[in-house]
């Protein structure tokens, strides 16, 4: 036997350790694992979901670590993908650690264990390259010790991916730190031609080995829907029918709770996955998924990467993502281990409006970067995300993302107490962003031809990422008679009418004032005085529901006009159940806040409720002019415009001090709270003896 054969050999047997069986490695798993172990190159495996990436890092961990290899450094983007890496990797007696947000008791342990060389493979997440102590100070180390790095998920790299990741870029930086005998193994499912090269020019002189992606299992289908609630009626009834148990995907958490939520109405075992979860929260709905506890979890892209159940029978889509290739992404989830999976998307024209707000997130504006370096360069200090928050009109999460694109172009750092400049240059990279712009744009175009298309949809997928040589499938819905009906019975469709003509949301008060609020002049900081906080309220609907939301939507995003008569018996018919629901000791009269935007369709609001309840009015409080508001997107800002604006008249005033009363705070719209807290307080003030707020629409949003 030759010593290639007998590598081959050994490299079998560790992967049936890690799969069970008698299982081989293809040779193409195998041209990898020989490049990484014996010719210690940089390898780019573009290979389809399913294909065994994992088993190659995984076999080529173990034959280098028994030939005196340090361990493996393995960049994976999501918790539930290192879960499942690391149980795999005990199947074959690999000891396996992670580095992620949800263990940071045991860091310091870990390192240690890294270091003192008994650790086989550390899996960290791409933020974890950015934390400043991990980056100053544990990755040297390890990138001293390391026998390979694993860079999953590769297409994050780069920005013409489609779930490009700008933490991902300081993998640039860690590879420049390795000693040039140190084997590189990138993979992904979802990288075309564009993408390939622009990875594999990041990695170095690298061997590419391209595959087909086609899945043969994957039976695609595509049912429209005119209306988006239509998609709740068909999931109603036609859920049962679809194989054994898989993944609904949601474009937002609201649609990914709602759909949860009248599935689990209908008698369906079903739970709600998404980033707003807990972590153990996540856990549990993994483990239910895993073991057939329930027929689906209806997820949003949180669970689009690195959940791994083999027997998953169905992907499904309530609204389509914003590009071919991140939707061959995330069917890639089923059908790993079956010789039929279904695959259905349900689309809606609602899809367009959720593509849009995304892609205006994707690039930091040359203006607001500008404010951030500004408000660095003249701070004595490094500055926190909160306090930044007080110098630049920006939300948390839209700050957060700029600092991470700035640090990874190196032009700030994150440090011990917050942010400093580096005294590197900025520039604005217009050209690069535009052209990003560009291919994104062309992207969210080739999803709605995808929809449209009566060719085959594998080849259609395949053909946007460069896989050249795909021909029909003879499996999908335009390849062969459509097989998943799109009928909605009657009987199902009066269901989802009496289900979405519920309503009402609860409104939590805010309980914390934003932080840096003294830095701006404004004495508040901390918890709100209890004799200052509002009680929980009622809106009729979020924006973003089926139904309620759509009609709500449009009437707020039309011109001023009086309320709608079925929105005025709609919220009637919400405030009726609040009310009643209480307990209250003292007389109940209405205040209004009185919109500048809308005045008609407040002050018929007002009427309205006035009229049908017959209570008291005592008067309103004027809201800021619009556009000042417009102008603070973040909550530090929104307060400061907010905290002197809304008063109460002379008159509501002198009503509440000359007896205890509670008093319903009514609004057309409640979007951070802020102002329904600070006019609540402003009542209170005046001798309010509770105040309970009450709003037609709300997005649910909490920056």
């Amino acid at each position: 036997m030759t010593r290639q054969e007998g590598l081959r050999e050994e490299a079998d047997a560790v992967l049936q350790a890690l799969v069970g069986g008698s299982a081989q490695l293809r040779s193409d798993q195998w041209t990898a694992i020989e490049a990484l172990v014996v010719e210690k190159k940089r390898v780019l495996c573009v290979q389809r979901t399913g294909w065994g990436k994992s088993a190659v890092y995984f076999v080529a961990t173990t034959l280098l670590r028994r030939r005196g290899s340090g361990p493996t450094l393995i960049v994976s983007p999501l918790l539930a993908l290192m879960r499942n890496q690391i149980e795999a990797a005990k199947r074959a007696g690999i000891a396996a650690e992670t580095i992620n947000s949800a263990n940071i008791a045991d860091w310091n342990n870990v390192y240690d264990q890294v270091i003192d060389n008994k650790v086989d493979a550390l899996l960290v997440s791409p933020e974890r390259l950015n934390h400043h102590d991990f980056r100053d100070y544990i990755l040297p180390k390890i990138a001293a010790v390391t026998g390979l790095v694993v860079v999953d998920e590769a297409h994050c790299i780069s920005d013409w991916g489609h779930d490009f990741r700008p933490d991902y870029r300081r993998i640039r930086t860690l590879l420049a730190q390795l000693p040039q005998q140190i084997p590189v193994l990138a993979t992904t499912a979802t990288a075309n031609e564009r993408v390939t090269a622009d990875v594999a020019d990041q990695l170095g002189e690298t061997k590419i080995l391209r595959g087909s992606l086609d899945r043969e299992s994957l039976r695609l289908c595509v049912l429209p829907f005119t209306r988006s609630a239509d998609r709740l009626a068909w999931l109603g009834e036609h859920l049962n029918d679809l194989p054994g148990s898989g993944i609904i995907y949601a474009l937002t958490v609201g649609t990914a709770d709602q759909t949860a939520e009248y599935l689990r109405a209908r008698g369906h075992a079903v739970r709600s996955y998404s980033a707003q979860n807990e972590s153990d929260e996540r856990l549990a709905a993994e483990d239910d998924l895993l073991n057939n506890r329930v027929k689906a979890l209806v997820a949003t892209s949180a669970l689009g990467m690195g959940f791994d159940k083999p027997d998953l029978g169905f992907v499904v889509h309530v609204g389509a993502p914003p590009s071919p290739i991140s939707y061959y992404q995330q069917i890639g989830r089923a059908g790993r281990a079956l010789s039929n999976a279904l695959v259905v998307l349900l689309p809606s024209d609602q899809d367009l409006r959720v593509w849009q707000y995304f892609t205006s997130l994707a690039f930091p504006p040359e203006q607001e970067v500008r404010k951030i370096l500004g408000a660095l360069a003249t701070a004595d200090r490094p500055l926190s995300t909160p306090v930044l928050e007080t110098h630049v009109d920006l939300s948390r999460t839209r700050l957060e993302h700029i600092l991470r694109v700035l640090d990874v172009d190196g032009a700030v750092r994150r440090v011990q107490g917050g942010w400093t400049l580096t005294g590197v240059p900025w520039e604005h990279d217009t050209v690069r962003y535009e052209r990003v712009s560009a291919a994104r744009q062309a992207e969210l175009d080739s999803m709605l031809q995808y929809i449209a298309t009566d060719a085959c949809r594998m080849k259609f997928l395949r053909d946007c990422l460069d896989d050249h040589g795909a021909g029909p499938c003879g499996r999908c819905d335009n390849c062969t008679e459509p097989f998943v009906s799109d009928s909605v019975s009657t009987s199902e469709a009066e269901c989802l009418s009496r289900h979405l003509a519920k309503a009402g949301i609860e409104l939590s008060p805010r309980a914390m004032w934003p932080t840096g609020l003294p830095r701006l002049g404004i004495s508040l900081s901390g918890r709100i005085a209890s004799d200052e906080l509002c009680d929980a309220g009622r809106a009729a609907a979020r924006l973003t529901d089926m139904g309620w939301g759509e009609e709500l939507s449009r009437v707020l995003a039309a011109e001023d006009q009086r309320i709608p008569d079925r929105l005025m018996e709609l919220a009637q018919r919400v405030l009726d159940d609040f009310v009643r629901a209480l307990e209250l000791d003292v007389p109940l009269a209405f205040v209004g806040i009185r919109s500048r935007r809308r005045p008609a369709l407040t002050e018929s609001l007002f009427e309205g409720l006035c009229s049908r309840f017959g209570l008291p009015f005592l008067g309103s409080v004027t809201a800021p002019n619009p556009e000042s508001l417009d102008k603070r997107s973040n909550n530090a800002g929104r307060v400061a415009t907010l905290h002197t604006g809304l008063l109460p008249t002379a008159s509501t005033v002198e009503s509440l001090q000359s007896a205890a009363t509670a008093v319903l705070l009514v609004d057309d719209f409640v979007d951070s709270g802020w102002t329904m807290t600070l006019a609540g307080r402003a009542l209170k003030r005046a001798g309010a003896n509770r105040v309970l707020p009450f709003a037609l629409a709300t997005t649910g949003r909490r920056d």
